[in-house]
C-alpha cells in the first residue's frame, strides 16, 4: 500500500517512508492512496486479542515490513498497559458504557499509538542505521506518551515544545523529570497552537530535517491515527452484538486525530452509527459542526487542558475526502484559512458527527455527578464526553485520561484524591526543562546544539 499527501504535490511513498517523514514534504499529511474494506476480515478478528487485533489491522497497511517484524514490534508495544484487556469497557448503566484509554505507562489514551511508534522508529533505525530526532508539540498528554515511548531507543533524540504553564503539574513533571540525557522538554511562552505551528514550519524546512534526521510523533504522523483506529475495532466487538451498530461513539478532542481514527475505520466498512465530537470551551471543532464555519478564536486555559486547541492539525485529512479527494481545493481551503483564520463551508456534511461543548463552569458538577450516579471518577477531558445532550440511544464515552493526572480538580469536584504511584514517584524528582522562543529559528537553533547528545 502505498500512501499520498492531502496536498498532493509530492508522489506516493511507503508505510516507513511516511513513519519516518511524519509531515509530507509539501506541508499535507499522509493517508493511504484508497481506505480497504474490512468488512471481509471482521468475523475472523472479532475473537482476537487486543495486539493480535492490532497485527492484523497493521498487517493491511505496513505492507513494506515483514510479518514477523510487524508482530514482534506490534507485541512489545502492549506490554506495559496495566490491565490485560488493554482498553477495557466499563457498563455503567444500559445506555453509557466507558473505553477506558488510560492504562497505559503515562495514564492516557496517547500510549496506545505512541509505544508503537517509538518501535516503528527503533525497527527503522536498526534497518536503516540512521539516528533519528524526533520533534513533537503538546498539550498535555502527546509530550509525555511520546517520550516515554522512546526511552531507552538507541539512535533518537526527543524534543517536546509545550506551553509553559498551561498543562497540569503531574503532566509536566512525566516529560520533565525523566533524568534521560536524550530528552529534551522545551517550554515555550505561548498556547499549544503557537507550538504546532513553529513545529510544523520546522518540518517544512526540508533541507534541516534531513540534516538532523527529523520525524514527526503528533498525530500528523499517520502511525498514531492508525494505531488509535485499533481501539475502536476492539471496542466494537466486545460492545454487546445486539447494540453494537446502533451505539455512537462520545469522543473528547480538540487535535480531531481521535474521533478522526474512529472515522475512518467507520469508512472502512465497520458498521459504527455515528460519532459525538465532545470540546471544552476552545470548541471550534464544535462550532464547526453546529454552523459549517471553520473559524480560528484565541484559546482559553481551561481545566481540560489537553483539549486547549484552536487550529485542529488532523482536519486536514477529514477535509481531505469532505471535498471529494481533491487535494488542490484542499490547498485552497488551507491557504485561506492560514491567511484569514476562518473557512465558511457552503456545503459540509457531517452526517456522521454531532457534537458538544462544555465550559469550565460545567465539568466539576458532571464529574460529581458520575461520581453520585455510578461510584466512577472521570477525568475533566473525559467530563466533557458527558455532558447533556439532546441524544437518545446508548453511547461509548472515550476516557482518554487517568483522573490522578488532575488531582486538584478531582478533589474540587467529589471532595476525594485520586492517585496513581507512577505519578506520586515523580513529585520527589527532578524538573529539567528549557525555555525556548515558539518560533522557527529558535526551534532549529536548540536542536542543532543538542541533536548530537549521545542516546
Amino acid at each position: 500500500m502505498q500512501y499520498i499527501s492531502t496536498r498532493g504535490q509530492v508522489p506516493p511513498v511507503s508505510f516507513s517512508t511516511a513513519v519516518e517523514q511524519g509531515l509530507a514534504p509539501d506541508g499535507g499529511l499522509y493517508l493511504p492512496e484508497a481506505l480497504p474494506d474490512l468488512t471481509a476480515y471482521l468475523p475472523e478478528w472479532e475473537s482476537l486479542g487486543y495486539a493480535e487485533l492490532c497485527e492484523a489491522f497493521f498487517a493491511i497497511f505496513a505492507t513494506d515490513l515483514d510479518r514477523s517484524e510487524l508482530s514482534g514490534i506490534v507485541q512489545r508495544s502492549y506490554t506495559k498497559f496495566d490491565d490485560p484487556e488493554i482498553a477495557p469497557i466499563r457498563k455503567l448503566d444500559e445506555t453509557h458504557y466507558v473505553l477506558e484509554l488510560f492504562h497505559g505507562p503515562t495514564l492516557a489514551f496517547k500510549d496506545f499509538a505512541l509505544q508503537l511508534l517509538g518501535n516503528l522508529y527503533e525497527a527503522q533505525i536498526a534497518r536503516t542505521g540512521r539516528p533519528i530526532s524526533v520533534l513533537g508539540a503538546t498539550s498535555g498528554d502527546t509530550g509525555a506518551a511520546a517520550i516515554h515511548g522512546l526511552l531507552g531507543k538507541t539512535g533518537v533524540t526527543t524534543f517536546i515544545l509545550y506551553p509553559d504553564g498551561r498543562i497540569s503539574p503531574l503532566q509536566e513533571r512525566q516529560m520533565t523529570c525523566t533524568g534521560a540525557d536524550n530528552v529534551f522538554p522545551l517550554a515555550i511562552q505561548g498556547s499549544f497552537d503557537d507550538a504546532q505551528t513553529a513545529m510544523k514550519t520546522v518540518f517544512e524546512d526540508r533541507e534541516f530535517a534531513a540534516e538532523v534526521g527529523l520525524s514527526a510523533v503528533n498525530s500528523i504522523n499517520l502511525a498514531r491515527i492508525l494505531a488509535q483506529c485499533v481501539y475502536y475495532l476492539s471496542a466494537f466487538f466486545r460492545l454487546p452484538a445486539e447494540i453494537r451498530e446502533s451505539v455512537i461513539f462520545v469522543v473528547p478532542t480538540g487535535n480531531f486525530g481521535n474521533v478522526l481514527a474512529g472515522w475512518l475505520v467507520q469508512q472502512m466498512g465497520v458498521p459504527i452509527k455515528g460519532f459525538r465530537v465532545a470540546t471544552n470551551q476552545n470548541d471550534i471543532l464544535h462550532r464547526l459542526f453546529a454552523t459549517g464555519t471553520y473559524e480560528l478564536d484565541a484559546v482559553a486555559p481551561s481545566l481540560a487542558p489537553s483539549m486547549d486547541i484552536q487550529v485542529a492539525s488532523n482536519f486536514e485529512r477529514f477535509l481531505y475526502y469532505a471535498v471529494g479527494q481533491d487535494p488542490a481545493k484542499v490547498r485552497e481551503i488551507m491557504k485561506t484559512f492560514k491567511e484569514t483564520g476562518k473557512y465558511v463551508f457552503e456545503d459540509f456534511d457531517d452526517s456522521s458527527f454531532s457534537s458538544s461543548r462544555t465550559d469550565d463552569s460545567e465539568i466539576p458538577g458532571i464529574i460529581g455527578r458520575i461520581y453520585d450516579s455510578f461510584t466512577y471518577v472521570i477525568d475533566p477531558h473525559t467530563a466533557c464526553g458527558f455532558a447533556p445532550v439532546d441524544e437518545n440511544g446508548p453511547e461509548i464515552i472515550l476516557s482518554t485520561a487517568h483522573p490522578a493526572k488532575f488531582p486538584d480538580t478531582i478533589v474540587d469536584a467529589i471532595g476525594l484524591e485520586s492517585t496513581h504511584p507512577s505519578l506520586e514517584a515523580l513529585k520527589a524528582r527532578q524538573i529539567v526543562k528549557h525555555q525556548v522562543e515558539p518560533t522557527p529559528e529558535a526551534i532549529k537553533a536548540f536542536m542543532r546544539q543538542h541533536v548530537n547528545l549521545p542516546s
